[in-house]
């Protein structure tokens, strides 16, 4: 138990890397008071442009993989079979960081690109699809929120499928515990669009290229 609350907690202090934030800072703009108020990356995109959205993209997304990283390097030799499962607290924590940051009373983003560099550290298999879908969904109706949702969703079903099938990296008595984590992920993610899908449901949720946040 101990190893996993040093992986959310070191988890949680990579997540509090606000990229949009302090990009915009950086331009003399506070992204908590333009668009949504979100310091995500489409908020980003649309209130400082494509640069910006790019920069909080990246550094929101390594900021999940060195978090990763940095707990592999600490426990892969001591605990070998649960390493997979101490990554995925360590990305868990990750995304708590960026979503509720302490010093920006809690107010953080969505944890998309958070979650995106999770999946890449801990279950790259997955990633190719995820990215389609992706891709294929806000190019077809320009949602973010509905690319974002079908991530989610996806990886959490890949996650089980790949370790029934044996090829992630956990031993056997820490899958479920893997499965269960995973579904916290795509639940918390949900949860912070739970706006967004009723705006979907509704035919008024803002498409990409507005400065509306979606």
């Amino acid at each position: 138990m101990a190893a996993r609350g040093i992986a959310l907690a070191v988890g949680y202090l990579f997540g509090l890397i606000q990229t949009g934030y302090l990009y915009g800072r950086s331009k003399g703009i506070d992204i908590r008071t333009q668009g949504s108020g979100n310091p995500g990356t489409t908020n980003s995109l649309r209130v400082l442009g494509p640069k910006a959205g790019a920069v909080t993209f990246l550094g929101d997304l390594f900021k999940a993989i060195f978090a990763v990283l940095f707990i592999y390097v600490l426990f892969h030799e001591k605990y070998p079979d649960s390493v997979g499962v101490l990554e995925l607290y360590a990305g868990f924590g990750a995304v708590l960081g960026h979503n509720f940051p302490f010093y920006l009373k809690f107010q953080g983003g969505k944890g998309i690109a958070c979650t995106s560099g999770v999946i890449l550290a801990v279950c790259p298999l997955a990633a190719p699809l995820c990215l389609v879908l992706f891709i294929i969904s806000v190019a077809v109706t320009r949602y973010v929120s509905l690319g974002s949702v079908l991530v989610l969703l996806s990886y959490l079903i890949q996650a089980v499928f790949l370790g029934q099938a044996g090829y992630l990296r956990v031993g056997s008595d820490y899958r479920a515990e893997f499965y269960i984590v995973s579904a916290c992920f795509a639940a918390m993610g949900i949860w912070r669009h739970r706006a967004n899908i009723v705006r979907l449901l509704n035919g008024t949720e803002n498409k990409i290229g507005k400065k509306e946040e979606s």
